[in-house]
């Protein structure tokens, strides 16, 4: 279970950049090619914050699709499966768009 090792850094990251101040939320951004499952990490963050100065945050999950972008057709294309390859042409010439998104987009304070 590779999300208690990705919520540890979220964590850890929050907490840093908190500097002892209260977090009601954090918000991140997960790419659907990084096969991280959103409720394992709910409860994942929800175990590991519950004894710490993020216990009462909220985490935020914001999913984001694969998409590849088709240099033979021009076409933009979300993927359903991990496969690369464009879905109006069936080409193989693609760039991925996005997808593989692992980033902390927010952290939310209470103002001292």
């Amino acid at each position: 279970m590779h999300e208690l090792s990705i919520c540890n850094a979220i964590a850890s990251t929050a907490a840093k950049h908190a500097d002892g101040r209260s977090v009601t939320q954090v918000t991140v951004q997960i790419g659907h090619l990084r096969q991280v499952v959103p409720d394992a990490l709910q409860f994942s963050w929800e175990v590991m914050c519950d004894a710490t100065v993020l216990k009462d945050a909220a985490l935020v999950i914001e999913q984001v699709p694969a998409v590849v972008e088709c240099a033979s057709c021009g076409v933009r294309t979300a993927l359903d499966l991990p496969i690369l390859a464009c879905g109006h042409c069936e080409g193989f010439d693609v760039k991925l768009v996005s997808g593989e998104e692992l980033v902390v987009v927010s952290i939310d304070l209470v103002d001292a």
